[in-house]
């Protein structure tokens, strides 16, 4: 068992996936469904085998005939600046935290705009697992008596250009110190703070192993 546990942790293709990422792939194939690329048979079959589906590798065979969908179920990155950009997906997302929260972690894209609205509410992005759309991307977090805290790696540059009114922007902190390189992403942070605040730290990635069985 032991022996297994740790051969799962030497390819990321058989690290387990969250619910999240089912549905995100299932929304996908609701997508392609739309687009005629299948029909309504197929959609069926194939969202039974996404919400069965527990790891990467199960659902690699669900899209891997849809051009236009292949990227969302890559394993995750190996943390090197050369593998987070990965170009295509929806260019701009648009979230409102209206007194609730909104969180985005784990494998994800980053779009190339991404714009929140935190009123009475807040935003928790963790982006050391994340690939991004394009070198460059845009976060726009506009905070109303709300927050919000972005967390990056060591291999993303990040530029925060937000302003304060009666609240304020944090520079990058944290615990590691960046490794920036000439295919690291950039990740321009912009909006405004009212009454509230962003936060950006950076950490490291989180260890894709699974712990070791006592």
């Amino acid at each position: 068992m032991t022996g297994e546990v740790e051969r799962s942790g030497d390819d990321p293709s058989r690290l387990r996936i969250s619910d999240a990422e089912r549905h995100q792939v299932a929304e996908l194939l609701r997508d392609a469904a739309g687009d005629g690329r299948i029909d309504l048979g197929e959609l069926d079959e194939r969202l039974e085998a996404a919400y069965a589906a527990k790891t990467y590798a199960d659902l690699v065979p669900i899209t891997a005939d849809l051009p236009a969908h292949r990227d969302a179920v890559r394993a995750p990155a190996t943390g090197t600046s050369a593998s987070l950009v990965t170009p295509g997906g929806q260019r701009e997302e648009r979230h409102l935290a209206l007194m609730s929260g909104l969180d985005r972690s784990g494998v994800w894209r980053v779009p190339e705009q991404l714009t929140i609205t935190c009123f009475m509410g807040g935003a928790n992005l963790d982006l050391r697992q994340a690939t991004y759309a394009a070198k460059e991307v845009v976060i726009t977090v506009n905070a109303i008596m709300g927050g919000a805290t972005i967390i990056v790696g060591p291999h993303v540059h990040v530029v925060v250009e937000g302003t304060g009114i009666m609240g304020g922007y944090s520079a990058p902190s944290g615990l590691v110190d960046a490794e920036l390189d000439a295919d690291s992403p950039t990740v321009r942070i912009q909006g405004f703070a009212f009454w509230g605040g962003v936060n950006v730290e950076r950490k490291p990635r989180p260890d894709p192993r699974p712990t070791r069985p006592h």
